[in-house]
Parts: C-alpha cells; structure tokens; sequence
C-alpha cells in the first residue's frame, strides 16, 4: 500500500514553473527543482515522473495562467489589429514584472536546451500563436479590414518575432516603457 502524497501538487508544480522560468530547461537540475518545490526526488519522480514531465506541466500551467493574456487578447477584441496591440501591450506589462522572472517562460526556457524534444514541444507552441495570429489577420482580411495585399502569414511572423524579441529584451532588463515603444513601432507599420 503506498503513502498518500504529502505535499501540495500545484504549489509544487507552481514552484517548479518559476524555477524552469528563471534558469531555463537545461540549466534546472532534479535537486535544484527538488529544493524549490520542497520535496525529495522520490516524490518528484513519484507525483511527475521525471524532468521533462515536470517541466512540461509546467509550460501547461504557465500557458493557462501567466502566458493566457495572449490568447484572451486574440478572442476577446473586435479586431486583429487591437488583438495584436493589446497582446503586445499586455506583454510588455507581463514580461516585465517584477513578481515574477522577466520575459516569456516558454521563450527563455528554450535558450541553450540540448532536449531535442523540450525545444520540438516549445515550438510548436510558438509555431500554433504565430498560426492563431495569422488566422485572426486572415478573418480581417477576409472581412475587408485590411488590404487584400496584406500578407497575413507574413505579418503573423512580424508580429510573433516583435513578441519574442520583446521576452529577451525584458530578459536583458528592458523596462515596461522601452516595450512599449516596441509595440507603439510595430503597430505603426500595421497595413492601413
């Protein structure tokens, strides 16, 4: 009969999410996950399985809690554009709190990973936001708020390597007020 788990998941995997989020995929090690999450590895591999278990329930998390601004913005506003702007304007506030580790976990967690698989999981992550982004243009497109010149593939790759530049940038230290002069640049080049 085994011993009921005696630690609380989701503050475990909460913690463990900061720790991949502030060191990177490759630079977390088992006892420095097991140190954060204040269990013994017995129980990390017992509740998780291993690393790249945790770690990939901890982009899950990530992605339904801090990294859901995006794709609220993408759904909730009229129209691509201030999809668009309000993504990038909720990145720069998001990247840059100081709460939490700056930038995009799911961006800074790839830097310097040998995982072929931890960097194929990251992205096809990025890969699906760039194609949502696209669509979204393509919808406005479609409905004559945009140019029929306008290349929606083209400007969904802009728009998601202006969102990726903006995660490193607030690694590298870059305040809410330097993003956003970011963002007030990209959309100046937004197709009238």
């Amino acid at each position: 009969m085994s011993r009921p788990r005696s630690f609380d998941h989701d503050a475990a995997l909460e913690q463990a999410l900061m720790t991949f989020w502030r060191h990177g995929y490759e630079a977390t090690s088992i006892s420095m996950l097991t140190k954060a999450m204040g269990i013994n590895p017995p129980s990390l591999y017992g509740a998780f399985g291993d690393k790249h278990r945790v770690f990939t329930e901890a982009v899950g998390r990530y992605a339904e809690t801090y990294g859901s601004f995006g794709t609220r913005a993408l759904a909730e506003e009229p129209t691509a554009r201030a999809s668009i702007e309000r993504l990038l304007r909720e990145a720069a506030r998001e990247y840059t709190d100081p709460a939490r580790p700056p930038g995009c976990m799911i961006i800074s967690a790839a830097t310097n990973c040998s995982s072929t698989e931890v960097k194929r999981d990251l992205r096809d992550r990025r890969e699906a936001s760039k194609r949502a982004f696209r669509d979204r243009i393509a919808a406005d497109r479609r409905a004559g708020a945009l140019p029929t010149t306008a290349d929606p593939a083209a400007m969904a790759a802009f728009y998601a390597a202006t969102l990726q530049g903006m995660s490193v940038q607030a690694s590298d230290g870059a305040s809410r007020e330097e993003l956003d002069r970011i963002v007030d640049l990209a959309m100046a080049a937004w197709p009238t």
